[in-house]
């Protein structure tokens, strides 16, 4: 299980505030006392997804199949510096990518440190 605190949630709700997509993934995390596979389940059921309940790895695996995207260059340094902005607003432009899921994904991604989650993508480069 991957949680975050209630203050980790504040700094994502100040960076976030005109997304009204991850404000309410924001309120569902801290509905479900941080916890990240939990409230990613509950958005994936929302948008339509058959997420397998007893997979609690499935949060990781959604992230590590869009690791070419969140790992790209451009937006890395933001991640590693906390900063999801840029990046959800880059996922969400992306037809396939589950856009109420991309909060909860980069909270992940940033739980597991950016470096050691891209860095199956840095060794292909």
């Amino acid at each position: 299980m991957t949680t975050v605190t209630s203050q980790e949630i504040a700094i994502f709700r100040s960076q976030l505030v005109d997304d009204q997509g991850a404000m309410e993934a924001l309120e569902l995390i801290e509905d479900c006392e941080g916890d990240l596979e939990d409230a990613a389940m509950t958005l994936a059921i929302k948008a339509g997804q058959e997420p397998e309940q007893a997979n609690s790895e499935w949060l990781g695996d959604l992230a590590k199949r869009w690791r070419a995207v969140i790992c790209e260059q451009e937006f890395r340094q933001d991640l590693q510096n906390g900063s999801i902005k840029e990046m959800v607003a880059h996922l969400k432009t992306i037809p396939t990518f589950p856009k109420t899921l991309a909060t909860p994904v980069l909270m992940y991604v940033l739980k597991q440190g950016v470096d050691k989650f891209c860095e199956p993508m840095d060794k292909l480069r």
